[in-house]
C-alpha cells in the first residue's frame, strides 16, 4: 500500500479513527512493574500544529497515564495565551500544555510552573482536575502531621473546584517560552474577544533551561548594542599620576528619563590612584539646559546627578560658583557632588600651609560649616546646575510627573558659549563642496 492510500501521518485532533489507528507498544507499567499498553497517536490541532499524543494503560493494576510532546521543532519565539474564562463552554477549551509551559490563574496566586507537569492535551477544567488531584493526593499525611497546613490545603481545593462552576469570570494564562502550547479559540479562524495571544522574545535564562543558550547567543551580533549596555569593557593605559600601566574599565549606562552615559573608571596597583569620570553618550543638544533644585529636605541629598564636564554649578546661598571643566564629569547623588565641592574647596593650595591669611581660613571654615548645614538638611537652599551643551541631568523623583522643586529651563546658547563648545567652526553639512572651493 502506498504512503497516500495509507492516509495522511498527522490527522485531525477529534477525528473518526479510520484505517490507520493509534501505534501500540507494550510498554512497562512503573506502578505495578508488568507489561502494559502505550499508544501512540500522530494527531493535527485545528489552527495549531502536530502533536503526538502518548497514551498508557495497564490491564494488571489498572493504572493509566497520558501526556502529550510537540511534534515540530521549538519555536522562534515563545508564547503567551491569556484567556478570560466567564461561561461553562470556556472551561470546555481545548489546551495543549508542554512540560515546559507555565500555567497560572492570577485571581487565587495559583501557578503550575514548568516541568512540574508532564505535555498534555486537555481541557481548562482538565487541567484544574489536575492540580485538585496533585494537591489531595498527600493530604492523608498532611492531616496526620500537620494539620494546620492540611486545612489550609482544603480551603484551597475548594477555590479551585468551585472556580469550574465559573460563578465570577476568573484569567487563565499558559506561558511557554518554547512556543508550543496552545489555547483553542472556538471561533477560529475570526479573532477571539476574551483570548489574548503575545509573542515574545526569550530572556538568555529560557534559552538555557530549553538547551538552546549556545545556539541563540551565536546568532546574537558580538558587537551589538545591548552586549555594550550589559558588558564591561576594559582596556589597557597608563596612570595618571605614576605612569604605570593600568587599566580602565568603561560602561554604558542609561540613566531613566534621560539618555545614556559612559563611566570610565581607573585604578593603578602601583600607586593606588584612582580616578572616575563620566561623558555623555550622546551629542551636544541643540540647546543648553539650566536646572534649578530647591533644596527643602534631607531626601533630596540621595537625588541622582549627572554633572557633564561643560557644567557650572551654583549655590546663591553661599555666594559660590564652581565654574566648567572643575571636577571633570561626575555621576553621583546630590550629597557625593556637595561633598566632592567642599573637599575642592578645602584642598586649596592657597588656603593652606604659608599661603594662608586668617581671614582666608575663617572665610573657606566658615563656607564648609554652611555647606555642612546644607549638607545635613538644617540649611534650606538652591542648587544650580547650567551646561550649555545639555548633557547634564539632576534626578526628578516625581518622575514622570512634574517635581515641584525641580526646575528645568532650555535657553538658545551665546556666541562665546558655542565657541567653548567649538560649535562654531564646526560644519557638518556642505563641508566637500567648501573644502573644494578653498583648493582652488
Amino acid at each position: 500500500m502506498s504512503a497516500v492510500e495509507a492516509g495522511p501521518l498527522f490527522r485531525p485532533a477529534g477525528a473518526e479513527d479510520g484505517e490507520q489507528g493509534p501505534a501500540e507498544i507494550e510498554s512497562l507499567c512503573m506502578n505495578c512493574y508488568r507489561n502494559g499498553v502505550t499508544r501512540l497517536l500522530l494527531t493535527r490541532v485545528p489552527f495549531f500544529k502536530e502533536i503526538i499524543v502518548s497514551s498508557f494503560a495497564c490491564d494488571s493494576c489498572s493504572w493509566s497515564n497520558t501526556e502529550i510532546q510537540a511534534a515540530g521543532r521549538i519555536q522562534e519565539q515563545g508564547v503567551r495565551y491569556t484567556l478570560a474564562v466567564t461561561s461553562r463552554q470556556d472551561m470546555n477549551r481545548q489546551v495543549v500544555k508542554t512540560d515546559c509551559a507555565t500555567a497560572r490563574i492570577p485571581e487565587l496566586d495559583f501557578e503550575i510552573p514548568a516541568f512540574t507537569q508532564k505535555g498534555v492535551l486537555t481541557t481548562i477544567e482538565g487541567i484544574i482536575d489536575r492540580a485538585v488531584a496533585g494537591l489531595e493526593q498527600d493530604q492523608p499525611v498532611r492531616r496526620a502531621t500537620d494539620e494546620e497546613v492540611a486545612r489550609k490545603i482544603d480551603e484551597f481545593i475548594g477555590k479551585l473546584k468551585q472556580l469550574k462552576e465559573v460563578h465570577s469570570s476568573f484569567t487563565f494564562i499558559v506561558d511557554d517560552p518554547s512556543g508550543n502550547s496552545f489555547v483553542e479559540n472556538p471561533r477560529a479562524p475570526q479573532k477571539d474577544e476574551a483570548l489574548v495571544v503575545a509573542h515574545y522574545k526569550r530572556t538568555p535564562q529560557q534559552a538555557a533551561v530549553l538547551g538552546l543558550a549556545a545556539e541563540e547567543a551565536n546568532e546574537t551580533p558580538a558587537d551589538s548594542a545591548e552586549d555594550l549596555r550589559s558588558e564591561v569593557l576594559q582596556f589597557n593605559t597608563n596612570c595618571p599620576e605614576c605612569n604605570a600601566p593600568a587599566n580602565t574599565n568603561m560602561k554604558l549606562v542609561q540613566i531613566p528619563h534621560f539618555k545614556e552615559v559612559i563611566i570610565m573608571a581607573t585604578n593603578c596597583d602601583s600607586c593606588g590612584h584612582r580616578t572616575n569620570e563620566v561623558k555623555s553618550g550622546g551629542a551636544i543638544e541643540p540647546q543648553g539646559t539650566r536646572i534649578t533644585l530647591r533644596i527643602t529636605d534631607p531626601s533630596d541629598m540621595t537625588r541622582d546627578v549627572l554633572k557633564s564636564e561643560t557644567c557650572s554649578v551654583e549655590i546663591p546661598e553661599l555666594e559660590f560658583e564652581l565654574g566648567m571643566g572643575a571636577l571633570g564629569g561626575k555621576f553621583t547623588t546630590l550629597e557625593g557632588l556637595l561633598k566632592d565641592i567642599k573637599d575642592l574647596v578645602e584642598r586649596n593650595p592657597f588656603s593652606l600651609g604659608d599661603s594662608s591669611t586668617p581671614s582666608k581660613m575663617e572665610k573657606l571654615q566658615e563656607f564648609g560649616r554652611k555647606l555642612l548645614e546644607i549638607i545635613e538638611g538644617k540649611t534650606k537652599a538652591h542648587f544650580v546646575m547650567d551646561d550649555p551643551a545639555g548633557n547634564s541631568y539632576l534626578q526628578n523623583v516625581y518622575a514622570p510627573e512634574d517635581d515641584p522643586e525641580l526646575t528645568v529651563e532650555r535657553y538658545e546658547r551665546t556666541f562665546e558659549q558655542n565657541e567653548e563648545l567649538g560649535l562654531n567652526d564646526m560644519k557638518t553639512e556642505g563641508y566637500e563642496a567648501a573644502a573644494a572651493a578653498s583648493e582652488r
